[in-house]
C-alpha cells in the first residue's frame, strides 16, 4: 500500500515547568459579602478542590500572609426571566427547574478549571486565574461563557416542549486585579480583595448584557482577540466609572487558536536560522510522498519556536498537500479527544451553524464517496462527533475496546485519504492531549 501520510507533532519536554503567577503583597480590609448558603466545597468536583487545596498549601509555604496580587478575569451569569418562570409554581418544583440551569453554568466554568465563589439564587460569580492560576484565563472565561450559553439553550429547549415560558442568561466578563489573601481548606471560600473596579465592571458588564449574550470589557477583549470573534457595541457610561468605557459583545469562537496565529495576523519578524530542521521536515515530506508515511517530533521549552517552524514549514513546502491541523490546549484535557474532534471537523468542513442533520450529512457524505469499505467507521466518528444516534450501541461497548476501535476507524480513514493525496497532519502542543496517554 502507498501510504503519502505525514504526522507532525509540536510538543514540549517532560519537564516542562508550570507557570506561576507572581504575586505582589498588599494589605487590604476584607468586604463585607452577601452570605452564601452553600460552600464552594459542595459544588466543586474533587480534583479541582484537590488542586485549590495544594495551592494554599502553595500559598503558605511562600509566607504570602498579607496576600498575593493575581490578574484573574471575573464571570458574572444569572438566568432572565427567572421570575415569570417561577411564578405560581410550588418552591420545590421551581427549585427543580432553576437548580439544573445553575448548574450547567457551574459545570461549563469547572469545564475550565475555574472557581465558583458564589452560587447565589438564580445566578454565579466565578473567578478564572485564580486560586488556580492559568495564563490563558480571559480565553478560559469566554469558553466557559459561550459553553454555558449553548447548554442554555438546549435546556431552555427542553422547558418549552414542557410548557414552561423561555429562559434565558446574561453573561458579563471583566479581567482584572485582585489580591488573594487565603483559602479555607475545610469549605474551599476564597478570601480575596478586588483591585479597583476588576469584579465590579463584570457585574456591569452582565447588567448591560442582553439575554441570552456576553458582554465583556475593552481589556478583555484586547486579550483575546482573534481567539473570538466580538461586536463592539461603542462608548457606555458604567455606574460608578467617570469615563464612558467600550463594551464588546461576543459572537463565537473566532478563527484563530494560538498565540503565533495572533501574532501572525498582527505581522511576525523575519525568520532566520532553523535551516537544519527545516531540511529534516522537508526530507520527512519526500519520504511520504514517494510512500512511506513518517513521523517527525519537534521537542523544546516553550518560547524557542516550534510553533514558529511549523508555520514557516507549511509556507514553504506544503503546496499539493491536503493539511490538517489540531491545536490541544491546557483547558482540553478534561474533554476527551479534543485535538482529534477539531481535525475531524477540519477534514469534514463542519462550521459552528451546522445543525446535527447537516454534520452527519458531511461526515456520511465524505466517508462513503472516498470508499465505501469505510461505512463502518461511521458510528465511531459520530461519537466523536456527538453526533451519534441515541440509544448509541457504543455507549454499551467496553470502554477499552471502544478506544482500540476509535483508533482503528480514524487510522483507516487517513491512511484511505493519503492514497488520494499527500496527507499532513499537523497536532500542535501534543504535551496537553490527554488522550494520548
Amino acid at each position: 500500500m502507498r501510504l503519502t501520510s505525514l504526522f507532525v507533532a509540536n510538543v514540549a519536554p517532560p519537564s516542562r515547568a508550570k507557570q506561576k503567577s507572581k504575586g505582589k503583597s498588599q494589605r487590604a480590609k476584607v468586604p463585607s459579602q452577601t452570605p452564601n448558603p452553600q460552600s464552594p466545597v459542595s459544588y466543586t468536583p474533587s480534583h479541582l478542590a484537590e488542586r485549590i487545596r495544594a495551592e494554599q498549601a502553595a500559598l503558605e509555604a511562600r509566607g504570602s500572609t498579607d496576600g498575593e496580587r493575581k490578574t484573574i478575569t471575573a464571570l458574572f451569569a444569572d438566568l432572565k426571566g427567572s421570575t415569570a418562570l417561577i411564578e405560581g409554581l410550588d418552591p420545590e418544583e421551581a427549585r427543580a427547574i432553576i437548580d439544573p440551569a445553575l448548574q450547567l453554568m457551574m459545570d461549563a466554568v469547572h469545564q475550565y478549571d475555574g472557581y465558583v465563589a458564589q452560587a447565589l439564587g438564580d445566578g454565579i460569580f466565578a473567578l478564572f486565574g485564580a486560586p488556580l492560576a492559568h495564563e490563558d484565563h480571559p480565553q478560559r472565561a469566554l469558553y466557559a461563557a459561550l459553553r454555558m450559553q449553548e447548554a442554555m439553550r438546549r435546556y431552555a429547549d427542553t422547558l418549552r416542549t414542557k410548557g414552561y415560558p423561555p429562559l434565558q442568561m446574561r453573561v458579563g466578563v471583566n479581567t482584572g486585579e485582585v489580591v488573594l489573601r487565603s483559602i479555607r481548606k475545610d469549605d474551599l471560600h476564597t478570601d480575596y480583595v478586588p483591585v479597583g473596579h476588576s469584579t465590579n465592571l463584570a457585574a456591569r458588564m452582565e447588567q448591560l448584557a442582553n439575554p441570552g449574550s456576553i458582554v465583556v470589557s475593552a481589556y478583555t477583549q484586547h486579550l483575546t482577540d482573534g481567539y473570538f470573534a466580538f461586536k463592539d457595541l461603542g462608548p457606555t457610561q458604567i455606574k460608578g466609572v467617570a469615563d464612558s468605557l467600550n463594551i464588546y459583545e461576543v459572537l463565537s469562537v473566532g478563527p484563530l487558536r494560538t498565540r503565533l496565529q495572533v501574532a501572525a495576523q498582527r505581522g511576525l519578524t523575519r525568520f532566520v536560522g532553523r535551516r537544519s530542521e527545516m531540511e529534516q521536515l522537508q526530507r520527512a515530506l519526500e519520504h511520504a510522498k514517494a510512500g512511506h508515511g513518517q513521523i517527525v517530533g519537534t521537542m523544546g521549552e516553550p518560547g524557542l519556536g516550534k510553533s514558529r517552524l511549523f508555520y514557516e514549514f507549511k509556507l514553504l513546502s506544503l503546496s499539493g498537500c491536503l493539511v490538517l491541523e489540531a491545536y490541544s490546549v491546557s483547558h482540553g484535557k478534561a474533554t476527551a479527544y479534543l485535538p482529534v474532534i477539531e481535525l475531524l471537523k477540519s477534514y469534514f468542513r463542519i462550521e459552528s451553524q451546522d445543525d446535527e442533520r447537516t454534520r452527519r450529512e458531511k461526515v456520511g457524505g465524505k466517508v462513503l464517496m472516498l470508499d465505501r469499505s469505510l461505512e463502518d467507521t461511521l458510528p465511531y466518528l459520530f461519537a466523536l462527533l456527538g453526533i451519534e444516534e441515541q440509544p448509541s450501541p457504543l455507549q454499551q461497548m467496553d470502554p477499552r475496546i471502544r478506544r482500540r476501535r476509535t483508533f482503528e476507524a480514524l487510522k483507516r480513514l487517513f491512511l484511505r485519504e493519503s492514497l488520494n493525496q499527500p496527507l499532513v497532519l499537523i497536532f500542535e502542543d501534543l504535551h496537553w492531549a490527554s488522550w494520548m496517554c
